[in-house]
């Protein structure tokens, strides 16, 4: 939902051709994950390629009619450049603290700089892409937390009609975006880097570079786990002592040539899931 341009669902964007800023983590959580995602031999590449352009579809829907860049009652005003922006930062720690606090699974609690943004848009980006955010009963709680309160009942709403029960029908999930008996819905992220593209007292505009994987793992699947690269367009505002989303698009890449690993079985990808934390992110 970033003010000029559109974003996937389960997951693809891809980034300009500027130089990108290296992020470093911290704080290992008790969340599942990990591994790459398994290219399942034999399976049709029409239904993969339809149930990938059903996610960015949905993505793109929910996101129609986003925000200006401008601030409204709950943040602040618009961003300005320090002639800086284009150059990469350093990989080296700052050892700031990344974060105060957590709120759930997320982070909150980010300091009002150019790097708490960065931090607040890297766990964003996580959540914003995540497997919870198809079922209705998770996502309520990932929209309040993640946007401003002027954001939220618009966001819910688009989110709601993005994710129909048909669509989670194609993804082999149920309405309340649960995977069948015996599979594994996997959508997981892992930002690769950050870039300032405005900063100002009270808002902020960042692009984050990730990839991830997801798809449905199971001996029966149609939407086998597959990997992706994206690059999510986050306006960010300060509101009440933390950052919170404005708007947000999501575009595909930049993605390098794809390697040359032997897919993992189903299976293994789901024990993967399972038994491989995620982290909290930290410029």
């Amino acid at each position: 939902m970033s003010d000029d341009g559109d974003y996937g669902s389960g997951r693809n964007p891809a980034g300009p051709g500027e130089r990108l800023t290296t992020t470093r983590t911290r704080l290992p959580d008790a969340e599942p994950g990990g591994g790459r995602p398994p290219l399942r031999p034999g399976r049709s590449m029409l239904t993969v390629v339809a149930v990938v352009v059903l996610l960015i579809a949905a993505i793109a829907f929910a996101n129609s009619g986003g925000g200006d860049g401008g601030s409204d009652g709950d943040g602040g005003g618009g961003g300005g450049g320090d002639g800086s922006k284009n150059r990469a930062q350093p990989t080296a720690p700052t050892g700031e603290d990344p974060v105060k606090g957590k709120q759930g699974d997320i982070a909150t609690g980010f300091p009002k700089t150019k790097q708490g943004a960065e931090s607040a848009a890297s766990n964003y980006a996580v959540a914003l892409v995540s497997a919870d955010i198809v079922k209705p009963d998770k996502r309520d709680g990932i929209i309040h937390q993640l946007f401003m309160p002027s954001k939220v009942d618009d966001m819910l709403t688009k989110m709601d009609k993005a994710y129909s029960a048909k669509l989670l029908d194609s993804m082999g999930l149920d309405k309340n975006g649960n995977a069948k008996d015996g599979m594994t819905y996997v959508s997981r992220t892992a930002p690769l880097g950050t870039k300032v593209v405005d900063f100002s007292n009270n808002a902020a505009r960042l692009q984050v570079w990730c990839t991830g994987l997801f798809g449905t793992a199971g001996g029966k699947s149609s939407n086998p786990v597959k990997n992706d690269w994206f690059t999510l367009d986050l306006n960010l505002r300060w509101v009440k002592g933390d950052w919170k989303v404005h708007s947000f698009t999501q575009k595909e890449g930049p993605a390098p040539i794809p390697g040359d690993n032997r897919a993992s079985s189903a299976d293994a990808i789901a024990n993967a899931v399972d038994q491989f934390g995620g982290f909290t992110y930290a410029r």
